[in-house]
């Protein structure tokens, strides 16, 4: 069994609180030392209220999907002698009410696009290799939300 560790951290530093207008930004830090600025998504909090620069919830979990993914895919395309030259995705995470009329992330497509050196694979060959990382990326197996790879 592996654990990891986050520690989140937030201050009301003397404002207001009890109107719902404190400021949302906090801190994340992880357990190998790197700190990154947090905050609500702008979407869901009185104007003003949170920091557009910092890093949201949703926009994080939407990242650690196709990161997760990527690094499957590399180390698949790599035991199968396929050389990744890049790596990029822009993925998209929705956020709309599930089943039990919940605001939930109910899908996320990631939309790989990979530049290989020598070999290339066939496009079934590519097919196959997102398939597997969807199958093996930890954190696909670990949310109800459906996560489609969509490739160029």
């Amino acid at each position: 069994m592996n654990e990891y560790t986050a520690t989140v951290r937030w201050q009301r530093d003397g404002a207001k609180f009890a109107d719902n207008r404190y400021a949302r930004d906090h801190e994340w830090q992880f357990d190998g030392g790197t700190s990154v600025p947090a905050s609500a998504s702008p979407a869901h909090v009185p104007s003003g209220c949170a920091r557009a620069d910092a890093v949201d919830p949703e926009e994080a979990f939407v990242a650690s999907l196709s990161s997760c993914h990527m690094l499957w895919f590399l180390s698949i395309a790599a035991k199968r002698g396929f050389v990744v030259e890049s790596y990029a995705d822009h993925a998209v995470g929705v956020m709309e009410k599930n089943e039990n009329g919940k605001l939930a992330i109910t899908r996320v497509t990631l939309n790989p696009n990979v530049q290989f050196a020598e070999r290339t694979p066939t496009r079934e060959e590519h097919e196959v290799l997102h398939h597997r990382a969807h199958e093996e990326c930890f954190l696909a197996n670990s949310v109800k939300t459906v996560v489609e790879v969509v490739l160029n």
